[in-house]
């Protein structure tokens, strides 16, 4: 594959990588369970808040599948580039996003990381001020989830930028 941009002459593109295995296929019935996990998770969950987090898990994650597909969601359902962009450096463009929106982000890192084998207790006591305990545990849950998709993706291989964001 070969690009042009404004800057640059035509250049080859590295080699796109084949997955490692057709992971669906291999376990079908565990695939069709991580769908319906997905779309309970997804359930009272604010759409584009949604989507901040598992762009941000997916980025934490290296999960170049989950990025692609899921900042294409998130564009074509109306978030903006710029919020997107920003996400990698939420801390630094905290002026981007919403209080309710910077605890979730908060909580995704703490979720996603872990590095001190726990989540710290002021990063869920500012989440939990921000949602009620049923949208905490929502939020939860949809951490988890993409954590879940991105350990598959990864692990897979699974090839960014193929995806198409589906009609809505």
């Amino acid at each position: 594959m070969t690009t042009t941009t404004a800057h640059s002459p035509v250049q080859e593109l590295a080699h796109e990588h084949a997955p490692r295995m057709p992971f669906a296929e291999r376990v079908p019935d565990f695939y069709r369970a991580m769908l319906r996990l997905e779309q309970e998770a997804a359930k009272g969950v604010d759409p584009a808040l949604y989507h901040l987090i598992k762009i941000r898990a997916s980025q934490i994650n290296h999960c170049a599948f989950c990025l692609d597909m899921h900042t294409k969601d998130a564009l074509a359902e109306g978030e903006t580039t710029e919020r997107v962009v920003q996400l990698a450096a939420w801390q630094e463009s905290r002026h981007f996003y919403t209080e309710r929106e910077l605890a979730a982000l908060a909580l995704t890192e703490a979720v996603t990381v872990l590095t001190d084998g726990f989540v710290p207790d002021e990063v869920y006591a500012a989440a939990a001020r921000h949602f009620d305990e049923e949208e905490l545990a929502k939020v939860i849950a949809a951490i988890v989830v993409i954590n879940s998709w991105n350990r598959i993706a990864v692990t897979t291989r699974m090839v960014p930028g193929h995806y198409t964001p589906r009609a809505r």
